[in-house]
């Protein structure tokens, strides 16, 4: 009788059993694997706080046309400037969507709050009939935690008023506006609240100038 023997296929090495230290190992990976905690991110909302009525309103509608914002300040990361060449991207807190279209929607929310337009028509609303169309490009929306000074957050919009419903629209009023606002202790929290307060003094800027000027018939 022939004694036996194991056969391995063509090709193919005999591989190693693994010995008890690689057991013990794996086992110990594994365990670390299952018992730390995956980070949490914090989620964070742009809103602004309704701004005081406009004392007449103006009787034509406007649509709230694009709100673009810069590249660096364009994703949900909230982001911080460390100095004056230096950003910052926090990943463990965000926006809870990108800030272009929170941005649109809190100034939609704010004229009509304050009444400024016969009716303000929101992003992303279908095609209407307004005499008006409002633009905006965000410059800047970081906090500020550069040292020799209290952090704050920053908020740079240039609004831009055009008219709706002809070939070639024609801007008809335009400014910038920018808000510092200092941020009250520490963490991601307080930048959030800070940016809502700027963005909040920001928008009642906006509709107060808007109700005040003197604008073309459309």
């Amino acid at each position: 009788m022939k004694p036996w023997s194991l056969t391995l296929p063509r090709g193919r090495a005999a591989r190693p059993l693994p010995t008890a230290a690689t057991i013990l190992l794996a086992a110990l990976l594994a365990s670390c694997s299952l018992t730390t905690p995956a980070p949490v991110k914090h989620m964070y909302l742009l809103e602004a706080a309704a701004p005081p009525p406009a004392a007449v309103q103006k009787l034509a509608s406007v649509r709230i046309g694009a709100i673009n914002v810069a590249a660096p300040f364009r994703g949900r990361a909230l982001v911080y400037r460390r100095d004056d060449i230096t950003y910052e991207a926090d990943f463990y807190s965000e926006y809870f969507v990108a800030p272009a279209a929170m941005l649109g929607e809190a100034t939609a929310k704010a004229l009509t709050a304050a009444n400024v337009f016969r009716r303000v028509i929101p992003p992303g609303a279908a095609p209407d009939d307004s005499e008006y169309v409002l633009d905006g490009f965000v410059s800047e929306l970081y906090g500020d935690v550069r040292a020799g000074g209290p952090a704050a957050a920053v908020v740079t919009a240039t609004f831009y008023l055009s008219t709706a419903g002809t070939e070639t629209p024609r801007v008809v009023w335009s400014r910038e506006y920018r808000q510092r606002v200092p941020v009250s202790g520490g963490g991601s929290e307080a930048l959030a609240r800070a940016a809502n307060a700027a963005l909040s003094a920001l928008l009642a800027d906006l509709a107060r100038d808007l109700a005040a000027a003197q604008l073309p018939k459309p």
